[in-house]
């Protein structure tokens, strides 16, 4: 599979069969997230993989409490969405925040170090870190699409922040920017719908255009 084929079969899913991630692979999607550009050229990049099902559920019990479909509706009420398949993706998919987490094949939180202030930056330089471990991820899910593995990113919420870095043991200058649970689709996976968006109407040569 080249590059352009993985990047258009890298799709969200969050509904995982029930199998296991080998390790090997685990390590060769994490050495293609180290490819990623940096910052400050040193890559100052860990990945904690949350496989011990007991204690993954140890850490979710303590930060997500599960919503239903119409728990989902009130919340994207109270967020004013109006895009109709915007509402419909956010309806499907908040009642799985848990699920998703707890049975992918594998759970991997990255943690990149960050050394001031990432909710409130003195400026747009000092997001350069976590900038650069997007990119990281983005390989690592596109490196997966190769494998035929696909995932989804959860970005925790400011109270789960603390609760994370505790439980995991993670050093107070290094930042969690998400969950990100990996895993084979389930027979039953389904793709959110896409808004359908034309990339040329996105590009403006030599400037955005006047009104």
């Amino acid at each position: 599979m080249d590059v352009y084929e993985a990047i258009t079969a890298r799709k969200t899913i969050r509904d995982f069969a029930q199998l296991e991630i080998d390790a090997a692979v685990i390590e060769k999607l994490v050495a293609a997230g180290m490819q990623a550009p940096t910052n400050n050229h040193m890559r100052e990049w860990h990945f904690i993989v949350l496989q011990d099902k007991n204690k993954r559920k140890a850490l979710l019990d303590q930060v997500i409490h599960p919503v239903d479909e119409r728990g989902a509706v009130a919340i994207i009420n109270d967020w004013g969405l109006a895009d109709e398949s915007q509402r419909q993706m956010y309806i499907e998919n908040i009642p799985k925040q848990y699920a998703m987490l707890f049975q992918a094949g594998c759970l991997m939180l990255p943690c990149f170090r960050q050394t001031s202030d990432l909710i409130k930056p003195r400026d747009m330089f000092a997001l350069n870190p976590f900038a650069s471990i997007w990119c990281c991820i983005e390989n690592i899910l596109i490196a997966a699409s190769a494998e035929g593995i696909f995932g989804v990113t959860r970005i925790p919420f400011e109270e789960e922040r603390a609760v994370i870095k505790q439980f995991l043991n993670i050093p107070a200058d290094y930042e969690v920017p998400c969950y990100l649970a990996l895993g084979y689709p389930a027979p039953n996976a389904r793709r959110a719908g896409q808004v359908n968006i034309s990339s040329q109407e996105r590009i403006h040569w030599n400037g955005w255009p006047l009104g």
